[in-house]
């Protein structure tokens, strides 16, 4: 604290979000490796080039940023590639922004993991989900319904509305009496400090005044 943060224009280069540059270094300190981030930072900025310039943010950022460390760590480029880096290149997340280097991409698609992930079904087109759900569905329970599973979307809806206030000095309150509930072998409880006090009995609120 109270030494300034060390300049690094290599940032406008690979920009990878300072988040995630932090968990790469401590990442490859694990693996006794960090004297390579450098090296890492070259990386990225030429996988980033070649998978078409993709925006530098969560889940892309990380794509970039995995592939990198991989090609780093191997002993040749894309010899090994993850599932999302294939995806992205084959246009599961839809259309690179730029051209994809063509000898990265016929690399990639000649992996027999690529053609396992090329060949599962694509996600059905906004007609057919159409189909399968009411269409008195808001657009955002549509969304919802759509990607992910249904008995979880039936728990956010059943949970109800998200609270849109906070008090974070009744919170310790609220957590005393939400304890007190579970605890039926408690009869009486008084919480007293300066300008505030509260008694609660088992047959009703006595008091409670600030």
């Amino acid at each position: 604290m109270g030494v300034p943060q060390e300049y690094d224009e290599r940032y406008f280069s690979h920009q990878l979000p300072g988040g995630m540059i932090g968990t790469m270094r401590r990442q490859l300190r694990e693996i006794r490796q960090e004297h390579r981030l450098p090296e890492v930072y070259e990386e990225v900025v030429r996988v980033r080039a070649e998978l078409g310039y993709p925006i530098m943010v969560t889940p892309l950022s990380q794509v970039v940023g995995t592939m990198a460390v991989m090609n780093v760590l191997a002993p040749e480029r894309y010899a090994n590639v993850p599932d999302e880096v294939i995806r992205y290149v084959v246009g599961r997340f839809g259309t690179p922004p730029g051209e994809v280097d063509p000898n990265v991409r016929d690399r990639i698609q000649q992996m027999p993991r690529a053609k396992e992930l090329m060949a599962q079904p694509p996600m059905p087109e906004l007609s057919e989900l159409r189909k399968r759900f009411s269409r008195h569905l808001s657009d955002e329970e549509f969304l919802l319904r759509a990607v992910m599973p249904a008995d979880q979307v039936d728990a956010m809806i059943a949970a109800g509305p998200a609270r849109q206030t906070y008090n974070p000095s009744m919170t310790p309150v609220e957590t005393l009496l939400s304890e007190l509930a579970k605890r039926p072998d408690v009869t009486h409880a008084r919480v007293e400090r300066e300008g505030f006090l509260m008694e609660l009995r088992s047959h009703g609120v006595a008091g409670a005044k600030s």
